[in-house]
């Protein structure tokens, strides 16, 4: 397997405090990451180890098979936290300028600038100034130029953060067509349902340490045995019968849905039937874990290192 990334055993201090601690990530070439955390949570620290921004107190990085990101520039598109432009230039000329400091010619850069703006609506932009445009214009087109040299490896941090949902959508096609080009993304993200959407791997970091490095498709078929979601046919039935169930531990209505909980051992498949017996369902599934809820529960305040072991060891008790 060949890796757009490896990292080894990376730590960064900042005045005594451990921003990365013993870092070890491996991304194969034409993966998408998603790297989630709270704020403060080391992200952004080691992406811009990865860029070589900074560097690290200890351990080792390889990027795109080079010993550092300086060594294969050219090959890496990045969009900073801290967004940038030349605001006195045109769109144009800002991107065919950033086309080539990455080695593409000025045509090359034009005319992929172009059709890159074309599918995030600004195929008009081309000859205005940089500090004409919107803020949520300006963040789009900072976005086409760390794609404007057609990269081998995108790494995008909060790329959607600001925007409104159309600028999202069209922001998140793009990603999806670059990653079928066959480029590797590394993105960051406050938001969960992006990272859900869009990544392959998720990579959560809290109080800069990987508490969490998973496949997407093995979340998804993981459920929470012990939740069961019902939606009555009658908007009307009266729950009550579902109490004495065996096994049931509590029943909480909500406005769209039941949330059934069921005791620890209790064979979900057998509760079902039994409550779809009771009440005619026109929807009856077991809770999916969503990546919203492990993230809560893995940065939960006073979280220990032993209930996030628990919670690694029920994830890949589940995906076995």
């Amino acid at each position: 397997m060949t890796l757009a990334l490896d990292i080894r055993g990376v730590s960064k201090s900042f005045s005594g405090t451990r921003a990365i601690d013993d870092l070890h990530l491996s991304i194969p070439q034409g993966a998408t990451y998603g790297l989630i955390g709270p704020s403060g949570a080391g992200k952004t620290t080691a992406i811009r180890m990865i860029m070589s921004i900074l560097f690290p107190d200890n351990g080792t990085l390889s990027v795109l098979g080079k010993g550092s990101a300086l060594e294969a520039k050219d090959r890496i598109g990045y969009l900073p936290e801290e967004r940038g432009s030349y605001r006195k230039m045109k769109v144009g000329e800002f991107l065919a300028y950033i086309g080539r400091l990455k080695g593409r010619t000025r045509s090359q850069s034009e005319s992929r600038a172009q059709r890159l703006l074309g599918h995030l609506g600004l195929e008009d932009v081309m000859q205005k100034k940089c500090e004409d445009l919107s803020k949520g214009m300006l963040q789009r087109v900072q976005f086409v130029a760390a794609l404007v040299n057609q990269p081998d490896l995108v790494i995008l941090d909060e790329p959607f953060s600001g925007l409104d949902p159309l600028s999202v959508r069209l922001m998140r096609e793009v990603i999806q067509e670059e990653h079928r080009r066959g480029a590797t993304i590394i993105f960051s993200t406050h938001v969960m349902a992006h990272a859900e959407e869009l990544c392959q791997q998720i990579v959560m970091i809290n109080k800069g340490r990987k508490v969490l490095d998973e496949a997407t498709a093995g979340l998804r078929r993981q459920y929470d045995p012990r939740r069961i979601l019902l939606t009555p046919l009658d908007p009307q039935a009266r729950l009550d019968a579902l109490h004495t169930l065996p096994g049931v531990e509590t029943v909480a209505t909500g406005a769209e849905e039941t949330v059934i909980t069921l005791a620890a051992g209790t064979d979900p498949a057998g509760a079902i039937r039994g409550i779809a017996e009771r009440i005619s369902p026109a929807r009856i599934e077991l809770a999916r874990i969503r990546l919203e809820d492990i993230f809560i529960r893995l940065v939960s305040e006073g979280a220990s290192e032993e209930s996030r072991e628990q919670l690694r060891t029920h994830l890949q008790g589940l995906s076995t």
